[in-house]
């Protein structure tokens, strides 16, 4: 099959490649526009449209996936199908129309369960112990197309977001050309997605992240490995952001926020178990082990991690 591929970040990299390795004819890519990156917010081109050009394969940047000039050169690439990953474009109809076979997103869950821009996220920070990823047609509604075909990945109990999203990228990109190759073949069909076991999965912002140490350990520790490597969850330390990038469960006790160190380690308090803190990132530095961080810092009996001004208000709630 002729085919248009659109993605944009790293984790999209790793199914190009399996097309491109395929026996389908990749005649172009479809990327986001350059976005500014870095402290000196130059602009930069994602890690799709680099992979491509390397390849010397046309690319396509388009605003909006709208727009008129873009549809065009979709129209006189006349390919057969458009496989997706992680895009981040909104499509409209007269784009979706355009290949016999439509677009055909790889998302990164069993669907229905976890629609949306952060499926493995959510799958962690809820506890789920098996996620996976599906092959679907894209349709206007948001990820609600008929299924191709779906694949399951156990989540491990220190897995964070990013290491689960590159082993299911990996599985995912033979998934896709699977699904390509009988789709090419006429013997694959895609099946409507059941009515029932729907959940959302927005993007997570910063807001999302911050961590509540009055919940139990294991969601605390759920929304770290959720929120890694990005956004990163946190807390704050004498009234500065600190983010906690990785923790272990613990049996020791202490009061939610309490702060607990020796030379090589350092456990916080939840609303149940104490969790140790493996990994912090203080504001305006490097991420760094955080037995070093509380020996810079020098913690005291007094201190505690989150809002002291809510503590009373939390414990009371």
């Amino acid at each position: 099959m002729r085919l248009v591929f659109a993605g944009t970040p790293e984790v999209a990299v790793t199914a190009l490649a399996a097309i491109v390795a395929s026996g389908h004819e990749l005649v172009a890519v479809v990327t986001r526009p350059d976005a500014p990156a870095g402290r000196g917010r130059k602009l930069v081109a994602s890690p799709v449209a680099e992979y491509a050009e390397q390849l010397g394969v046309e690319v396509l940047k388009p605003v909006k996936p709208s727009d008129p000039e873009f549809l065009e050169r979709l129209r006189e690439l006349a390919p057969d199908a458009c496989p997706v990953v992680a895009y981040g474009g909104l499509l409209p109809q007269a784009a979706l129309d355009i290949p016999e076979h439509g677009w055909i997103n790889l998302h990164f869950s069993v669907l229905p369960a976890w629609r949306g821009a952060a499926p493995v996220q959510h799958a962690i920070i809820a506890g789920d112990d098996v996620t996976g990823a599906s092959t679907f047609r894209i349709v206007k509604a948001l990820d609600a197309g008929p299924v191709f075909g779906v694949l399951t990945e156990r989540i491990g109990p220190h897995d964070t977001a990013g290491v689960l999203l590159t082993r299911l990228a990996e599985s995912g990109a033979k998934l896709l050309v699977d699904t390509l190759d009988g789709v090419a073949a006429g013997v694959l069909e895609a099946r409507e997605q059941p009515a029932d076991g729907i959940s959302i999965a927005p993007k997570l912002n910063v807001e999302d992240a911050e961590l509540d140490l009055h919940a139990p350990a294991h969601r605390v520790d759920r929304l770290v490995r959720g929120c890694n490597p990005a956004p990163g969850a946190w807390t704050t330390f004498r009234g500065e952001r600190l983010k906690v990038l990785e923790t272990e469960l613990t049996d020791e006790e202490l009061a939610p926020g309490e702060l607990r160190t020796t030379k090589s380690t350092v456990t916080v308090g939840t609303g149940s178990k104490a969790v140790r803190l493996l990994t912090v990132q203080p504001q305006g530095k490097k991420p760094m082990l955080a037995a070093d961080w509380a020996r810079g810092v020098r913690i005291t009996d007094e201190d505690r991690l989150g809002p002291v001004a809510d503590a009373g208000e939390q414990s009371g709630s």
